[in-house]
C-alpha cells in the first residue's frame, strides 16, 4: 500500500515537522519539538511501512 507524498507532508507539518534543507534526491525534515531529523524521498508515492518508519524516527503519530 501506497501514501501520496503530499498527503504525507501534510501529515508532517500537522505534527510540528518542516522542511530543513533540500538534499539531492531528499528532503530532510525536522521535528520542531524534539529537534530529530530524517530524510523523506522525493517519490510521488511512498510506501506506508517507509512512512511510519519516518514517523519514528520523527517521534510523531504514524499516518
Amino acid at each position: 500500500m501506497s501514501v501520496k507524498r503530499s498527503k504525507f507532508i501534510k501529515h508532517l507539518e500537522q505534527h510540528s515537522c518542516y522542511l530543513h534543507r533540500n538534499g539531492g534526491k531528499h528532503d530532510i525534515f525536522r521535528n520542531e519539538l524534539t529537534g530529530k531529523k530524517t530524510t523523506v524521498p522525493r517519490h510521488a508515492q511512498l510506501d506506508l511501512f517507509l512512512c511510519e518508519a519516518i514517523c519514528k524516527q520523527l517521534e510523531i503519530d504514524k499516518l
